[in-house]
């Protein structure tokens, strides 16, 4: 990566509750011998960790508790690289995600928003040289105002699915979702850029509606979680794009870090930097003539 790309993150901070176990339960059914673990998470703060990580220069804004977990995320966030000076602490305890994931690394996640409802789109400031990422865990309200104040380069990661206005759709130049968020939101065909993973697939770019660019899934050493590989993913093509990759390029560089995301438990893994996942030949970049 030839210059440094400056990224503000507006979004979710959670204490990750995660127990793992052989198997996910049925409605009603109790499943003992999992095991149980704590971590730093929430889509905001994964994806800032992980641009941080990647080499661009992020700064996280968002809301925790006066409290313990508070404390936890932000040490975690400015562990990884990552500005914290925009988390504001407020009065409502952190949030929270209540995790389960299998043997084979699939999960069941009901997120508790706690303190992530209380962010301020007046609070935040965003400096005119910074790109923007940006996910719906966080008041919507927030989203579009965060994305209509924003001069610059502007991504939201579409998730959880929300019913998206004409303005945001008009306004953000990447979004990113997965394949069945993409069809939930089919105002999403009308988007300038829109990356749509595909699990074990890959992933592809879509320009309003027609398909620019496929990369095909990286097979990873083993699976250990899926929980963070998506906000991986995020993080990648957006730090690739804003590092003038090609989408071809930044596809295929997105997917190989959305790999690596799941061979580790934790969502905020340690990864290198963007040249290290650079492949030597890039994603196929579809022919419209």
């Amino acid at each position: 990566m030839t210059s440094r790309a400056r990224l503000a993150v507006v979004g979710s901070l959670n204490v990750d509750i995660v127990a793992t176990a052989a198997r996910l339960p049925q409605p009603g059914e109790t499943i003992g011998d999992g095991v149980l673990r704590r971590e730093p998470g929430g889509k905001g703060a994964n994806q800032a960790a992980a641009a941080a990580r990647l080499g661009a220069r992020t700064r996280m804004l968002g809301c925790v508790g006066n409290d313990g977990d508070g404390d936890l995320l932000i040490g975690a966030l400015e562990s990884a690289g990552v500005d914290a000076a925009g988390v504001t602490k407020v009065d409502a305890p952190t949030g929270t995600a209540v995790i389960m994931v299998d043997a084979a690394g699939e999960n069941s996640i009901v997120v508790c928003p706690g303190a992530n409802a209380e962010v301020d789109a007046a609070a935040l400031a965003i400096i005119d040289d910074e790109a923007v990422l940006l996910q719906l865990e966080v008041p919507f309200d927030v989203v579009r105002r965060v994305v209509a104040s924003t001069p610059g380069f502007v991504a939201v990661n579409a998730a959880p699915a929300h019913p998206l206005p004409d303005d945001l759709v008009e306004r953000v130049d990447l979004f990113v979702v997965n394949e069945s968020e993409y069809a939930l939101m089919p105002e999403l065909a009308r988007a300038r850029l829109v990356a749509v993973t595909l699990g074990a697939e890959g992933a592809e770019l879509r320009e309003h509606g027609t398909v620019i660019a496929r990369a095909s899934g990286v097979a990873p050493a083993a699976v250990r979680s899926t929980v963070g590989a998506g906000d991986a993913f995020t993080a990648a093509i957006v730090v690739a794009m804003l590092s003038e990759e090609t989408p071809a390029a930044a596809l295929e560089i997105a997917c190989r870090v959305g790999s690596a995301a799941v061979e580790h438990l934790s969502a905020q893994p340690p990864f290198g930097r963007l040249d290290d996942y650079r492949p030597e030949t890039p994603g196929l970049a579809v022919d419209r003539s």
